[in-house]
């Protein structure tokens, strides 16, 4: 036997304002029953396959997260990728890439959570 992950949970200041930022940054839809305001907020995973993505209010944060998102571009390319995130309104926290073309961005989001955008799977086919 095993378990499944049900969903990742995002501690935020406002969980609709970042869910409805992280919708764009992934092309997922926000529950039906989310509205502005609300406690949580959930992207739900497409066709129900996969984790979905919940953002809840909290109050004081203690500590840096143990963990973050690894994404990668659908279509195109890693700085492809990095230039659409940004005109979403990311940061770049850390720029990773190395000469060979290997690396990551390490970006945030508008409440400041980092995450990383790496190679897509066609730029790692490539140097294969």
């Amino acid at each position: 036997m095993s378990a499944e992950i049900h969903c990742v949970t995002v501690e935020s200041d406002d969980p609709y304002t970042l869910a409805t930022w992280w919708a764009r940054v992934l092309d997922r839809k926000l529950a039906d029953d989310d509205v502005p305001g609300d406690p949580e907020a959930v992207l739900v995973a497409p066709g129900g396959h996969g984790p979905d993505l919940l953002f809840v209010e909290v109050g004081e944060r203690h500590g840096k997260g143990a963990f973050h998102l690894d994404l990668h571009a659908a279509e195109g390319t890693r700085d492809t990728e990095v230039a659409r995130l940004r005109d979403l309104g990311a940061t770049v926290v850390a720029d990773r890439r190395r000469p060979d073309g290997a690396g990551w961005v390490v970006l945030a989001d508008p409440e400041g959570n980092e995450f990383c955008v790496c190679r897509s799977p066609a730029e790692r086919a490539a140097s294969a």
